[in-house]
């Protein structure tokens, strides 16, 4: 699986890289604390396919990297998604590493 760190997503964002950033943490996850990521929790990814692009990388994140990392697995498993990339850590590392 193909990941980033939450360092190398802080230097795209500084940078304006175009990229997709989706959170498959629960609504009450995300309404806490938010990155900016655009909310599609775990469960509902097979119904929002459409919502994930094929044409520029997409990173997905969650609290830890474990849900992100099934999102991952499914897209590229599933749907042949090349393109797809788990946040290392999650938000926890995020908060911890950057803030």
């Amino acid at each position: 699986m193909k990941a980033v760190t939450v360092q190398e997503l802080k230097k795209m964002q500084d940078e304006g890289v175009d990229f997709q950033f989706i959170d498959v943490r629960e609504v009450h996850e995300f309404e806490e604390d938010n990155l900016g990521a655009v909310l599609i929790p775990l469960g509902t990814v097979p119904e929002n396919i459409d919502q994930f692009s094929k044409d520029k990388q997409i990173i997905i994140h969650c609290r830890s990297g474990a849900r992100s990392g099934q999102a991952c697995m499914f897209l590229a498993q599933n749907f042949g998604y090349e393109n797809v990339y788990n946040m290392t850590g999650g938000i926890i590392a995020y908060r911890a590493e950057i803030g």
